[in-house]
């Protein structure tokens, strides 16, 4: 059955106190989302921090514990069936059968949303050229690379364009010029009319093509807004600084801390520091306090912000993945 696009003005989601608990762990601790209509909404976080888990119950493929979701309006749990009709979901992993071609997997899909046969089979062309897989429309996917997989995985969630599409790290495993191209796809999507709601961990990615991004650690919500006002929130401007002898790192921190009352986000194997500042004025004088404590430089700059920064800061230096949230894998 072919859905109509919903044009009203509003939300596509609206998300409040979402809770998933798998034994005593809570992989969704609260979470709550606004997503326009019309609108690419970027979903942030290290691995573990309950992306995959809130995409999942928004997606009515997991029941939450608490709290509630609505998508158009439809309540996840009470209405599943209608917002099944209203979403279209690309998952980390591919939906589709190996011993089955390219041409094959699509059509069976356009079948299965109530295409006819003929419309199906022109359909699934025609996908197949956006996507760059003609040349190999007849190959079993079991002869597929990974990006190709990834590529048809995506084509089948457009069979029939629904009015909000999830996709779920869709990027992973692509080589750069194919990136280019979904990116150009995803916009496609939203000028025709769609909303997307996009989990990524390439940072540039979500500032490439978010509106607004919401930033998830421990399944928390713990920032959210336009890629420039999460930019702005960490200093105007950032200090990066590489030290000639890893061993000051420790000592660089305390000075760091003391003089400008902020943390600088380390990444030890350089020896490098990255400081958000208000005020740019102040460089100068942790520039001198850095000489006076004997904290040699090998390199400094000054630059805007960038998401990255933002990443970093908000999550927490090295941003290790937690062994023990897995969450992303069920």
């Amino acid at each position: 059955m072919v859905i109509k696009k919903i044009t009203t003005p509003g939300l596509a989601i609206d998300a409040r106190g979402l809770v998933k608990v798998f034994g005593q762990f809570r992989a969704v601790d609260g979470v709550d989302l606004q997503v326009p209509t019309g609108s690419v909404y970027g979903v942030l976080g290290p691995n573990g921090a309950g992306k995959t888990t809130t995409l999942n119950i928004l997606a009515t493929l997991l029941r939450p514990d608490g709290g509630s979701a609505l998508i158009f309006g439809h309540d996840v749990e009470r209405e599943p069936h209608v917002v099944r009709q209203l979403i279209g979901v690309t998952g980390q992993h591919a939906s589709v059968d190996e011993m089955l071609s390219a041409t094959e997997n699509l059509m069976i899909f356009g079948c299965l949303l109530g295409l006819s046969h003929r419309d199906a089979k022109q359909k699934a062309a025609e996908l197949l050229e956006k996507f760059g897989l003609t040349e190999a429309a007849k190959r079993p996917l079991a002869n597929f690379s990974g990006g190709m997989r990834r590529r048809l995985d995506l084509a089948a969630s457009l069979i029939v364009q629904p009015p909000l599409i999830f996709l779920d790290e869709p990027t992973t495993g692509l080589d750069p010029r194919t990136r280019a191209q979904m990116w150009d796809t995803i916009r496609h999507l939203v000028d025709t009319g769609s909303t997307v709601l996009l989990t990524t961990q390439y940072l540039d990615e979500a500032d490439q093509l978010a509106d607004r991004i919401a930033v998830i650690d421990r399944g928390r919500v713990v920032a959210e807004g336009t890629p420039d006002e999460l930019k702005e929130s960490v200093g105007t401007a950032s200090l990066h600084l590489r030290l000639a002898d890893l061993t000051q790192l420790d000592a660089a921190h305390k000075i760091i801390e003391a003089h400008l009352k902020v943390k600088g986000v380390c990444s030890p194997e350089a020896a490098r520091l990255t400081i958000p500042m208000a005020d740019p004025d102040q460089m100068t004088d942790l520039l001198v306090a850095l000489r006076n404590n004997g904290i040699c430089l090998s390199e400094l700059s000054m630059q805007k912000p960038t998401l990255d920064e933002v990443f970093m800061a908000i999550t927490g230096c090295g941003t290790k993945a937690k062994k023990d949230n897995s969450e992303d894998a069920k």
